[in-house]
C-alpha cells in the first residue's frame, strides 16, 4: 500500500537541516506502519519503541543527555545505532514523561540522528505541565487514505496518474467506472486496515466489521484519555454527527445534540475531537476575500468526521446501497458526498477551507477554498441534477475568477464555472 506521505518522509531524510519529525493524526490512520515502511525502504536499521508497551523505559528521559539516551536505546533494542543509517521511531511519545520535550535536545545536541515520533493526539495532555519543543521539530500530518490512494491500493494506478495530470478529456469513456469506484470508496473509506481488507477480499461485510471495531476503539479511547467529566459530552457530540450531516443545512447545531444545548456545554468536547483528528472543522466566511481566515465567523461552522467510511458505518448505511446506482448519493441527502469533498480537500493540503452563507442564511455555497492566490467557490452536487440558485447568485455577486461544481456529470466548462466530476475533487483548483 503506497502512501503519498512517504514522499514527504523521503524529502525529510534528505534535508540537511532536518529536525526530529513528529507524525501525528487520529489513531489507526497508519502512522506506525508508514514510519516502519519508511525505515524498511530507506534505512539499514530501524529501532521501534512503543512507550505504551514499554513500562521499563518510562524513565529514559529523566534528563536530556542524548548520549545516554542513545546508549540505553541500543541496549534495550540490542541494536547498534549508526546515525547515518538508523531510523529511530518513538511511538505514542506523548505517553512518556518528558518525551516530547526530549526532541528539543535531539535537535540541538544530536541532529545527526534520524528521530521520528508518532502521536495520536488523544494523549497530548497526559503531561500538561511540560513544555513543547516549539521550533525544534518538523511536522507531518497523516490522514486516512485519499480516494487516489485508495485507487492505487486496488490497482488503478493509471487512472490516478491521469487524474493527477488533470487530463479529464482522456477519461470520458471511464466516467461510469470511476463513479462506481467512488461509490465503493464512500462505503469503504480510507482507514488503512479497512482499505487493505477490501483490496484483498472485496468483502463489504468484513469491511464494515473492521469499521465498527475502529469506532469501538475510539469510544474506548475517549474514556481512557479524556478527563472524566468531559467524556459524556464528547460521546454525545460524536454520536450526533450522522444527524448533523443529514440536515439540508449542515451547519453544526448544538440543539441536535440535546434540546436546549448551548455552545458552552460542548465547545470543549468539540475542541478535543478536533485536536485528536477525529473531526474536521469548516468555518463560515462572511466575505470571499483574501485572506479567508480574516473573514471567518468562529461561532458558525460545520463539522465532518475524519473518514467517510466511518460516517457510513456510524450511519448504518447498508452495503447493498452501493449496488443501487445513484442511491448512495441521494439517500443520505448529500452527507456522504460533502463529507468526501471536505476530506479530499483536507488531504490535498488546501490552504483554507470554509463555506459561505448570506446574512439571512437563504443562500449557501458548500465550500470556499483558498489555495495560494486563488479564492474558489465549490458547489457539491450528489446527483446529475445540478441546478443551484445559491451558487449562481454567489458567482454573479462576487465574480470569482474560478468557480467549480462537483457532481456526477463528466468534466465540462461553462461560461461562469467548470463542472468537475466528484472523483476529481483532490485536484482543485484547476
Amino acid at each position: 500500500m503506497k502512501r503519498d506521505a512517504l514522499d514527504a518522509l523521503i524529502a525529510w531524510k534528505k534535508d540537511v537541516k532536518r529536525k526530529p519529525l513528529i507524525v501525528h493524526g487520529a489513531r489507526q490512520v497508519g502512522k506506525t506502519w508508514l514510519l516502519k515502511e519508511f525505515g524498511k525502504q530507506y534505512f539499514g536499521k530501524t529501532i521501534y519503541i512503543n512507550f505504551e508497551d514499554a513500562p521499563e523505559l518510562q524513565g529514559i528521559f529523566r534528563d536530556y543527555d542524548t548520549s545516554r539516551i542513545i546508549r540505553e536505546l541500543q541496549i534495550y533494542a540490542q541494536t547498534q545505532i549508526e546515525a547515518s543509517d538508523t531510523l529511530i521511531i518513538f511511538d505514542e511519545i506523548q505517553s512518556v514523561k518528558r518525551g516530547l520535550n526530549s526532541l528539543k535536545y535531539f535537535c540541538e545536541d544530536a541532529p545527526q540522528y534520524a528521530i521520528t515520533a508518532a502521536e495520536s493526539l488523544l494523549g497530548m495532555h497526559l503531561h500538561a505541565g511540560e513544555s513543547f519543543p516549539v521550533g525544534k521539530v518538523n511536522f507531518l500530518d497523516l490522514k486516512p487514505l485519499s480516494f487516489f490512494e485508495f485507487l492505487r491500493a486496488v490497482g488503478k494506478d493509471i487512472l490516478v496518474d491521469t487524474l493527477e495530470k488533470k487530463e479529464f478529456e482522456y477519461l470520458q469513456f471511464m466516467h461510469a467506472k470511476l463513479v462506481e469506484l467512488l461509490r465503493i470508496y464512500l462505503f469503504v473509506g480510507g482507514m488503512p486496515e479497512v482499505v487493505l481488507k477490501y483490496s484483498e477480499t472485496q468483502n463489504l461485510q468484513a469491511v464494515r466489521n473492521i469499521q465498527q471495531e475502529i469506532i469501538r476503539a475510539y469510544r474506548d479511547d475517549f474514556s481512557k484519555h479524556v478527563p472524566y467529566e468531559l467524556v459524556p459530552r464528547l460521546q454525545m457530540v460524536w454520536n450526533s454527527m450522522p444527524t448533523q450531516l443529514a440536515k439540508e443545512n449542515k451547519k453544526f447545531v448544538y440543539g441536535v445534540i440535546r434540546e436546549g444545548g448551548r455552545s458552552k456545554d460542548y465547545e470543549l468536547a468539540i475542541q478535543w475531537l478536533c485536536d485528536c483528528g477525529l473531526l474536521l472543522k469548516c468555518y463560515r466566511i462572511e466575505k470571499p476575500a483574501l485572506p479567508l481566515v480574516g473573514y471567518q465567523n468562529l461561532s458558525i461552522f460545520k463539522l465532518f468526521l475524519v473518514d467517510v467510511g466511518l460516517l457510513s458505518a456510524l450511519s448504518y448505511l447498508d452495503a447493498r446501497t452501493i449496488i443501487k446506482g445513484d442511491s448512495i448519493f441521494t439517500e443520505y441527502k448529500g452527507a456522504l458526498t460533502e463529507q468526501f469533498v471536505m476530506q479530499e480537500l483536507s488531504a490535498a493540503k488546501t490552504n483554507y477551507i470554509g463555506y459561505w452563507t448570506n446574512d439571512r442564511s437563504t443562500a449557501e455555497v458548500d465550500f470556499v477554498i483558498q489555495q495560494n492566490a486563488d479564492v474558489c467557490p465549490i458547489e457539491v452536487k450528489a446527483e446529475t441534477n445540478v441546478r443551484a440558485k445559491s451558487f449562481k447568485f454567489f458567482c454573479e455577486k462576487y465574480q470569482p475568477q474560478k468557480a467549480y461544481r462537483l457532481s456526477l456529470l463528466p468534466f465540462h466548462k461553462e461560461d461562469w464555472m467548470t463542472n468537475v466530476p466528484l472523483y476529481g475533487a483532490a485536484v482543485l483548483p484547476l
